[in-house]
């Protein structure tokens, strides 16, 4: 029997985290065997739509997921890469792109 952290077990931690959220986490351990630190922690994807997230930069939104996971960190996960969207689809606030911008000029 195993005691390693499962997709599961971060879906249920989101969800009491954002309530309401749609939540999806991917388990991406098999994309890293081998890897150094695949011995301490999964890799995992997570997917969440929330309400929680409107009005807030990335990075924001980024630290909301990894304080409801704090205790996981650094630990029983080892990577987690995040998409965090509210209802209406967002990423983020719009903001200009700099290179674009330059190019009107």
């Amino acid at each position: 029997m195993t005691n390693r952290l499962t997709a599961d077990d971060l879906s249920a931690r989101l969800r009491t985290a954002f309530p309401g959220a749609q939540v999806e986490v991917e388990d991406e351990g098999h994309l890293h065997v081998g890897h150094e630190g695949a011995r301490s922690g999964g890799h995992f994807r997570a997917h969440i739509v929330s309400d929680a997230f409107a009005g807030l930069s990335t990075v924001a939104r980024h630290r909301l997921v990894y304080h409801s996971l704090r205790e996981w960190l650094p630990g029983p996960i080892h990577a987690l890469a995040i998409d965090a969207r509210t209802p209406t689809g967002n990423t983020s606030p719009t903001l200009p792109n700099p290179i674009l911008h330059k190019e009107q000029k």
